[in-house]
């Protein structure tokens, strides 16, 4: 009797430990399908590659895709001063008269004028004509504000990003990806829901070539390609310039759907060519340059990506308030 005993409870405790191991093999199999299923609505994917297959085809897409791409974003200087003074330290202070603008878009793309960093600022009440007026460093709470405000991919590639050197640059891709911001340097593509950004820097050795390069590569994986170069003369207003459009019309011909740039502080004109569009520079975003009309103004560019690969454009007006924030002008 004895015997049958310890035999049924011998039996017992197996069933117990051969159920528990298909419990544990069940919670793995979720956390597999988990993943999975986390990264089929990732907002990004990886850089492209050679080969590299997107999961999100524009063509799969049910509902349209709307972007919009801002201009230059500079967060020190007055800009930093504003925030101490009339946002009481807050930086969401900068964006809040924008922010529910921002929010109507599937995906806000902007230039980062310069790294996030933990170093003290030296251009804060500096004047135009010294040497630290140029150089930046922005607080580490700049990169949770652009997430909160639909901000969340923006190029590294600009003549500023390396004013606190390699540890700058590296401290603001930290900053950025803690605070889930995607972003991308000179000569490198980001890709979202298949549509392809590629960045462009004209103090960059080789940009021209990578990005060409990099046009032909997402080419094979994308639908839409769309440059966004750092380029041209700062505050020529208007026409760029004969050697700046051949080299937008360049990146067209190569593959590119759309060449929108930033980097002269005002905005400057945009046209058509072989069915793309090019805007040539969109002007401030963010920034605390108020000794003329054109370099308070901004442009928004919008963008809907239709379901069957159709591309429609829309205009947002911004400007720059003295007091270091961004409003829509209506």
């Amino acid at each position: 009797m004895k015997m049958k005993n310890v035999k049924i409870i011998f039996f017992l405790i197996i069933t117990v430990f051969l159920s528990g191991c298909v419990g544990n093999v069940d919670l793995r199999q979720q956390a597999k399908e988990n993943e999975k299923q986390e990264q089929k609505v990732s907002s990004f994917e990886n850089t492209v590659e050679s080969g590299e297959e997107l999961e999100n085809p524009v063509a799969e897409n049910q509902e349209p895709i709307k972007l919009l791409f801002v201009g230059d974003m500079m967060f020190d200087r007055h800009i930093r001063e504003a925030v101490a003074k009339y946002g009481k330290g807050d930086y969401g202070y900068i964006l809040e008269l924008v922010k529910e603008s921002l929010s109507q878009y599937d995906l806000v793309i902007g230039n980062l004028e310069g790294p996030i960093t933990n170093k003290k600022s030296v251009s804060v009440n500096t004047k135009m004509d010294e040497s630290k007026n140029f150089v930046f460093t922005f607080d580490p709470a700049v990169a949770k504000v652009l997430f909160e405000n639909n901000i969340r991919l923006v190029s590294l590639g600009n003549n500023h990003i390396l004013n606190q050197g390699a540890g700058g640059i590296e401290q603001t891709k930290k900053y950025l990806g803690e605070a889930g911001v995607d972003y991308f340097d000179p000569g490198e593509t980001r890709s979202f829901h298949g549509i392809s950004f590629v960045g462009y820097n004209y103090s960059a050795d080789n940009s021209e070539n990578q990005v060409l390069e990099e046009i032909k590569l997402a080419k094979e994986q994308s639908d839409i390609i769309i440059v966004c170069p750092h380029w041209g003369t700062e505050y020529k207003v208007g026409d760029p310039g004969q050697k700046i459009k051949e080299l937008a019309r360049k990146f067209i011909d190569a593959g590119a759907d759309a060449v929108i740039g930033t980097h002269p502080h005002v905005v400057q004109s945009s046209e058509e060519y072989n069915g793309k569009k090019i805007y040539y520079s969109l002007g401030n975003f963010v920034f605390d340059q108020y000794f003329q009309k054109e370099t308070m103004e901004g442009l928004g560019v919008e963008m809907t990506v239709n379901p069957d690969g159709g591309v429609e454009y829309g205009e947002l007006k911004f400007e720059m308030t003295k007091r270091g924030q961004t409003k829509v002008e209506l």
